[in-house]
C-alpha cells in the first residue's frame, strides 16, 4: 500500500474507532438521567446531570495537560488508554453503585482530553495542506453517524417501554459496552507513519506533540505549549470567540443530555415516551450530518464568508427553542421517576419534537464548522493552542450547564441559550468582520478563507 493509501487508511480506522466509541457514549449521555430516574429508589443516589459535569469540568482543566501525556506515551496508546476508560464509564451502569459512578466520571473526563488530543495529533500525522481538508470531513461524517446508530438501537431495544427494568438495563448497557470496546480495539489497526519531514521542517503540531528521545525536552514543549495558549486566551479575537463558544457549550448539553431526558419525562407520549429518546438523537444526528457536509466539506464555494452560516444556526436554533418551549412541559428537566402529567402551551407532539432534534442538530453544525473554520484561518500557526482553548472553554460551559440542569426549569435554560447565543453570533460576526478587512487589506479574495 502506498503511503497515501496509508494514511487515508489510518484516517479511515480512525473514525470508525471513534463512530463505536461515541456510538456508545453518546446514546450512555442521552438515556442516562432517565435510567438514573428510575434508580434513584434504591440505594443508588446519582444525577447524570452532575455526572455530565464533573466529566466536562475535569475535561477542561485536563486540556491543559493532555499534550504532554500524549507527547509522552504516543498517539495510538493514548488513544486506547483513553477508549479503555470510556468503556469502564458505560459498564458502571450495568450494576451501579454511586461512588463508582462519580469516579469514572473524573476518569473520563481525563481520558475524553487526551482522547480528542491525541486525535488531532493523528489527523495531523496522516494529512497535509492538500488533504486536511478532505481527511477531516471524513473523520467528522464517519463520527456523526454515531448519534443515528446508536439511538437507533434505543429506540428499538426501548420501543414501548415506559419503565425502564434491571433487565432493560443491563441489556442495553452491556451491549454499548461491547461496542465502545470494538471501537478501542480498532486503535490498534492504526499504521504508524515514518517522519519524511526534512529537518529543518516544522509545524504547530509537532512543536507540541512531536516525539523527542528526551523526556525533559518533551516537557518543555508542552510547558511552552501551555504558555502559548494562555497568551492566546487574552487575545481580542479568541476572548470575542469565546462566547460563541461559550453557547456551543450550552447547547452541546442541552441536545446531548437535557432534552432526551425531557422526551422522555412526558407522560402525554405515553408507551413511546422512552424510546422517543432514541428517535430524537437520531433525528439530531441528521442535522448535524447534513450540516457538517454541506457548511464543512462544501465550505470552499461559499463566496460570503462564515456570517451567513452563523445567521442561518442561530435562527434555526432560535426557531427550535421556541417550538420546544410550547411543546415541552416546563417541569419535565427535573420530573421525578414517574415522569411529568403537566402540559405546556400546546398538548405535546411527537413530530414537534423530532423536528426541533433535527433543528437542534442542523443549527449546531453551523456554529461548529464555522468555529473551527475561523480558528484554524486565524491561527494556523499556533493550530493546536488555539483549539485547545476552544475545548477549554466549551468544555467549562457544558460543566455550568448540566450543574445547573439539576435545578433549572426549563423556560430558564432556554432563556439562557437565546441570551448567549445572541450575543455570541454578534462576536463572531466582529471577528469574520476583522478578518475579511484583513484579508482586503492584503488584496486577498474574501472567498478564499
Amino acid at each position: 500500500m502506498s503511503s497515501e493509501g496509508k494514511k487515508l487508511f489510518n484516517i479511515i480506522i480512525l473514525g470508525v474507532s471513534f463512530m463505536f466509541i461515541f456510538t456508545a457514549f453518546q446514546s450512555c449521555g442521552n438515556i442516562a438521567q432517565t435510567v438514573i430516574t428510575n434508580l434513584n429508589n434504591t440505594d443508588f443516589h446519582g444525577s447524570g446531570y452532575t455526572s455530565m459535569s464533573i466529566i466536562y469540568g475535569v475535561l477542561s482543566a485536563s486540556n491543559l495537560i493532555s499534550p504532554s501525556l500524549v507527547a509522552i506515551v504516543g498517539p495510538q496508546f493514548s488513544m486506547v488508554l483513553s477508549g479503555v476508560f470510556y468503556s469502564l464509564y458505560i459498564a458502571v451502569f450495568i450494576q451501579p453503585a454511586t461512588w463508582a459512578f462519580y469516579t469514572a466520571s473524573v476518569l473520563i473526563g481525563i481520558a475524553a482530553a487526551v482522547l480528542w488530543t491525541a486525535q488531532g495529533n493523528c489527523l495531523t500525522e496522516n494529512s497535509d495542506e492538500n488533504t486536511i481538508g478532505r481527511n477531516s470531513g471524513i473523520f467528522w461524517a464517519l463520527l456523526q453517524f454515531s448519534l443515528i446508530f446508536g439511538n437507533l438501537y434505543i429506540y428499538l431495544a426501548w420501543q414501548g417501554k415506559t419503565h425502564i427494568s434491571e433487565s432493560d438495563r443491563r441489556t442495553v448497557f452491556i451491549a454499548l459496552t461491547v461496542i465502545s470496546l470494538v471501537g478501542t480495539v480498532l486503535f490498534f489497526l492504526i499504521r504508524k507513519q515514518e517522519d519524511t519531514k526534512a529537518p529543518g521542517d516544522d509545524d504547530s503540531t509537532n512543536e507540541i506533540l512531536g516525539e523527542s528521545s528526551s523526556a525533559r525536552n518533551k516537557m518543555v514543549r508542552a510547558v511552552a505549549a501551555f504558555k502559548k495558549s494562555i497568551t492566546l486566551s487574552f487575545t481580542k479575537e479568541m476572548l470575542l470567540l469565546s462566547v460563541t463558544t461559550a453557547y456551543t457549550g450550552l447547547v452541546l448539553t442541552f441536545f446531548s443530555g437535557v432534552y432526551g431526558t425531557c422526551i422522555g419525562a412526558v407522560n402525554s407520549f405515553g408507551s413511546e415516551e422512552k424510546s422517543l429518546i432514541g428517535l430524537s438523537g437520531i433525528f439530531i444526528g441528521v442535522g448535524e450530518i447534513l450540516g457538517g457536509g454541506i457548511f464543512g466539506l462544501l465550505s470552499k464555494k461559499s463566496c460570503s464568508g462564515r456570517n451567513p452560516v452563523v445567521m442561518l444556526g442561530i435562527l434555526v436554533h432560535f426557531i427550535a427553542f421556541y417550538l420546544i418551549f410550547f411543546n415541552m412541559p416546563n417541569d419535565a428537566p427535573i420530573a421525578p421517576m414517574e415522569g411529568t402529567d403537566q402540559v405546556a402551551y400546546m398538548i405535546p407532539s411527537k413530530e414537534v419534537a423530532m423536528l426541533c432534534s433535527f433543528l437542534l442538530g442542523l443549527g449546531d453544525s453551523c456554529f461548529n464548522t464555522q468555529l473551527l473554520s475561523i480558528l484554524g484561518f486565524l491561527y494556523s500557526e499556533d493550530s493546536a493552542p488555539a483549539f485547545a482553548i476552544f475545548k477549554f472553554v466549551q468544555s467549562i460551559c457544558a460543566a455550568v450547564a448540566y450543574f445547573y440542569s439539576n435545578y433549572f426549569l426549563l423556560q430558564w435554560q432556554l432563556l439562557i441559550m437565546v441570551l448567549v447565543g445572541f450575543f455570541g453570533t454578534i462576536t463572531f460576526f466582529t471577528v469574520e468582520w476583522g478578518a475579511a478587512a484583513a484579508l482586503a487589506a492584503r488584496g486577498s479574495d474574501y472567498s478564499s478563507i
